[in-house]
């Protein structure tokens, strides 16, 4: 277990801030996106790309390097901004997201942009294609570690539970998934949409190891999805609960900021709040 001296806390923490501020610039500026899972997967993907995963920013085609599936596709502006902040594309491209000639679509195309792995959009299917790598990446004899971030609001979706039940019975144990967990989805809270609790049971029922952690406590996602990569014989999911718009008080656990940009009067209140340069 890795634990994090005070100085790497506080530049993982100053890295998501800053991933946030990108996030709600760039969605205002836009005037479209999805600010609410964005901010919500932003701790997660700031661990991630600036601690666990083995990348080069430099070579993003670079064969041994790990491999990261967002499969909640909507949270395409947080993923964009943290490829930004650590170098796989200027911070500059995140001022064209959402326009029709930039690289940088509301959802991830791995074709144009560098750093990702998977075109998504579709919920649901990025688990598969994640345990397709990580099967793959066996067979070869690499080794390479597949992350895969899922939505709550997907889990809904029948092929997620497709893929747990493939991973578990071919012991895919090269392959961790991280469940935001924010319990908000487009229509409302998860309760009254479609109640997908109690999940870890669910998970365990499939034959995963399961690990619960706050997931906006640095530490806590650390040392949950090291320990994962650790684990032999069985895929793990990590299960972090988030809270959906993260670092905003008007967005905060509000279904409403799923898919809405705010206006210029709310991106001010929400750069004030995150702590951003105005």
């Amino acid at each position: 277990m890795t634990l994090l001296s005070k100085q790497q806390i506080q530049y993982l923490e100053e890295t998501a801030r800053r991933i946030r501020c990108h996030v709600v610039r760039t969605i205002s500026e836009a005037g479209v996106g999805h600010p609410g899972g964005s901010l919500s997967e932003v701790d997660i993907l700031t661990a991630l790309y600036f601690h666990i995963m083995k990348i080069d920013p430099k070579r993003p085609d670079w064969e041994e390097r790990d491999r990261f599936v967002l499969s909640k596709g909507h949270g395409a502006a947080g993923l964009y901004a943290t490829l930004a902040e650590r170098g796989f594309f200027p911070v500059e491209w995140l001022k064209t997201f959402g326009r029709i000639d930039s690289p940088l679509q509301v959802h991830p195309d791995m074709h144009l942009v560098p750093g990702i792995e998977v075109s998504t959009g579709a919920l649901g299917q990025g688990l598969s294609v994640a345990l397709g790598m990580a099967l793959a990446a066996r067979m070869d004899g690499k080794g390479i570690h597949v992350y895969c971030l899922i939505g709550d609001g997907e889990s809904q979706e029948g092929q997620v539970w497709e893929a747990a039940e493939s991973a578990a019975h071919y012991k895919v144990d090269n392959l961790t998934v991280i469940l935001d967990y924010n319990r908000v989805q487009l229509m409302g809270p998860l309760k009254e949409v479609m109640e997908i609790a109690p999940v870890a049971d669910k998970w365990r029922s499939f034959n995963w190891a399961v690990t619960e952690i706050d997931g906006h406590d640095m530490q806590q996602i650390i040392t949950a999805v090291e320990a994962a990569k650790q684990s032999k014989g069985q895929p793990h999911i990590v299960i972090a609960h988030t809270i959906k718009g993260k670092g905003v008080s008007y967005m905060e656990g509000q279904s409403a900021w799923h898919g809405k940009a705010p206006n210029q009067e709310q991106l001010a209140q929400a750069l004030a709040e995150l702590g951003c340069k105005q």
